[in-house]
């Protein structure tokens, strides 16, 4: 780099510069005898000499040793015949040491004409220690990457390294003189000089700060880390400021990638644990578009194939034909009208073959549209409305996904980037990607599970009895609710016995789906039949029991009463189900200790027998355990519940029964049966 430039006006009062302090350039002078006749404090430094001792004494004597005198009386000659002499003697110290001094000698002539010799004389480790720093400043300077200025005290150019030109664009000869703006005014020239000028002022360094601009060797902005240091002399003397530039752009980009992966991580371990929570499809559907936003789009829409919501099966798009959705979610980062551009959810929307979201599933592949217009929102929006209010949004760039499952396709998911600048690329595609991939197993589970839970609840309804039998002296109320998740094989039945006898069961098949609901089928039908032996309510069971391990791994609760108006008492038997409550119409109730017995299809355990006296107004409960059984209690407080709930009865069972049921289980995480009887007054 160049040194500090100053005019001819600046030099006559510019300070002195500190090189002639630090390497303490010393003066001696000889008369034509070789007597010391001047003596510096420098060189009194350097050799310990004071002038009293020094001075008109000879100087080979004084201050060189016997071996060398000849060859500085040959120099001493040589110089006073007019010669200059440059180079390293070894001179003599106080302490009687020998240092080795750097000489530049010339002749001086007096008045007279006589010869005289001047010295100029400095330690000579002192220049070599000199010599290697500059060197090694002069490389460090220019073969570093590293872009180096110097800027004096009015934050002008004095130099600049070639590192530092090829960031610029700009060769220094057209910097010299000059401030930052007139050279790169597309920098951010205020922050940078108010830096300067920070540093410039408390001397504190200021290290890697960034800037983001332009200069003139790029057309695109870059970013760069400056660090900026006061210069000063040995005396503290301010001379200006250095800057240190470095281009990171690459390692910021590279940063940002490293984020953006992090970030694309957490948004799928997130989607692991908040998608596909339950096996409901329009749950499924708004937990993917609450993950997708504002993660990786301002808004997010879910649309399914209407086959896959209306009939459960998959009907694949092809052709020229127009597809047919249910929307299912729509989520927005922030509050906006564009929500309103995509289709209302549990709306049925039809859309062309030409439209995008008919092509990314009539393909199964994703559509990326990174930068948007007037007529490609028009193929995207369900209408011009749709368009409009997704235009004045923002709407710039758009990502349509396949819901592929199992090699079929469900549906899509449609992304909008309103808010956030950048375009949709191909990272964005891949994480969004494995999103609807992920998403589109549960959609798919969910669509399983109901066309399964849908067959298990009609086979179930058409099992049970739609109406329990009127029965003279008895009046009769039966409910069964099916759980919110899956079904069971809960039921009930109403069975004629004969004249005065009514025959009660309540049972329950362990298992869920359609499984449990044939076993439940068959052991309901089975029931039947042998009511019709009109048995004792223990031999039933026993008979069930053999039935249950035919079945397989069946496995059922059932409890059995035979109501006798004639004698008026119920007997009751039990196979490991819960016990009956009995209510009096004088308002008390209690739990009928019943034999519990082992549940159906274990077999080889007597079944027992208890007999209570039905009382006119006497109401009989039998019920299954989704009515009672809450997770977050223990069972007992709910069979406390329901006895207390029965003493309290009106005279409608019916309207008992929709009271016991709110109060009881009113979202069931298991099937509910529940029989009343009362005898008449």
């Amino acid at each position: 780099m160049n040194g500090y430039a100053t005019s001819d006006r600046d030099a006559v009062t510019a300070a002195p510069g500190g090189l002639l302090e630090l390497l303490k350039v010393a003066a001696v002078v000889l008369d034509p005898g070789g007597h010391i006749a001047l003596w510096s404090p420098e060189i009194e430094q350097l050799l310990g000499w004071s002038a009293q001792e020094a001075l008109r004494q000879r100087a080979d004597t004084l201050l060189v040793s016997p071996a060398n005198r000849s060859r500085g009386r040959e120099l001493f000659a040589q110089v006073s015949t007019g010669a200059r002499w440059a180079g390293v003697f070894p001179l003599r110290h106080r302490d009687g040491t020998e240092r080795a001094v750097e000489f530049r000698t010339m002749r001086l002539l007096d008045p007279e004409g006589q010869p005289h010799l001047l010295g100029l004389a400095t330690d000579a480790t002192t220049v070599r220690r000199v010599e290697r720093d500059l060197a090694l400043s002069h490389s460090l300077v220019n073969q570093t990457p590293l872009g180096i200025a110097v800027f004096d005290n009015d934050l002008r150019w004095v130099g600049v390294n070639p590192a530092l030109e090829r960031i610029n664009g700009v060769p220094e000869e057209a910097v010299l003189g000059r401030r930052i703006g007139e050279v790169l005014p597309d920098l951010d020239v205020e922050t940078i000089e108010a830096r300067m000028r920070h540093v410039l002022e408390t001397g504190r360094p200021l290290l890697d700060q960034q800037t983001v601009g332009r200069t003139a060797a790029d057309v695109q902005e870059r970013a760069y880390s400056e660090s900026y240091h006061r210069i000063e002399d040995t005396d503290g003397r301010v001379l200006g400021l250095a800057m240190a530039v470095l281009d990171v752009t690459e390692r910021q980009q590279a940063a940002a990638e490293v984020a953006q992966a992090r970030q694309h991580l957490s948004v799928i371990a997130d989607a692991g644990m908040k998608i596909g929570t339950t096996l409901d499809l329009q749950q499924t559907a708004r937990e993917l578009a609450g993950v997708v936003v504002p993660h990786l789009a301002d808004l997010a829409a879910v649309d399914v194939l209407e086959s896959v919501v209306a009939r459960g099966t998959i009907a694949p798009v092809s052709g020229g034909a127009p597809a047919e959705f249910r929307a299912l979610a729509v989520a927005a980062g922030y509050p906006t009208d564009a929500i309103h551009a995509a289709d209302p959810v549990g709306e049925l929307a039809t859309y062309g073959s030409s439209r995008i979201i008919t092509q990314c599933v009539r393909s199964a592949r994703p559509v990326l549209v990174e930068r948007v217009d007037g007529k490609m929102l028009r193929r995207l929006a369900r209408d011009s409305r749709a368009a409009l209010a997704l235009h004045e949004a923002g709407a710039h760039s758009y990502l349509a996904l396949p819901l592929v499952a199992r090699g079929k396709v469900l549906g899509t998911l449609s992304l909008y980037r309103t808010v956030n600048e950048r375009p949709f690329d191909g990272r964005d595609q891949v994480l969004a990607s494995e999103l609807a991939a992920r998403a589109a197993i549960c959609i798919d589970n969910a669509r399983l599970y109901g066309r399964e839970r849908g067959t298990a609840l009609t086979l179930q309804r058409s099992l049970l009895p739609s109406t329990p039998a009127e029965r003279e002296g008895l009046d009769i109320a039966a409910r069964y609710r099916p759980a919110l998740s899956e079904v069971g094989g809960d039921w009930y039945d109403v069975l004629p016995l004969g004249p005065g006898r009514t025959g009660l069961v309540v049972g329950d098949v362990m298992g869920k789906g359609v499984q449990a609901a044939a076993i439940m089928g068959q052991l309901s039908t089975a029931t039947r039949a042998l009511a019709r032996l009109d048995l004792p309510p223990a031999e039933l069971l026993r008979h069930l029991d053999d039935i249950a391990g035919s079945l397989g791994d069946a496995i059922a609760t059932c409890v059995y009463a035979v109501c006798d108006l004639g004698r008026g008492t119920c007997e009751l038997s039990s196979a490991g189900h819960l016990p009956p409550v009995l209510a009096g119409a004088d308002g008390s109730a209690r739990l009928v200790d019943v034999p519990g017995g082992v549940p159906l299809g274990v077999g080889g355990v007597e079944f027992g027998t208890v007999e209570v006296e039905l009382a006119p107004g006497s109401l009989l409960a039998l019920y299954t355990d989704g009515l009672v059984e809450n997770r977050a209690e223990p069972i007992d407080t709910g069979l406390d519940t329901l006895t207390r709930l029965l003493r309290s009865a009106g005279p409608s069972l019916q309207r008992a029964s929709d009271s016991l049921l709110s109060a009881l289980s009113p979202e069931p995480d298991d099937d509910v049966a529940l029989l009343l009887v009362r005898r008449r007054a």
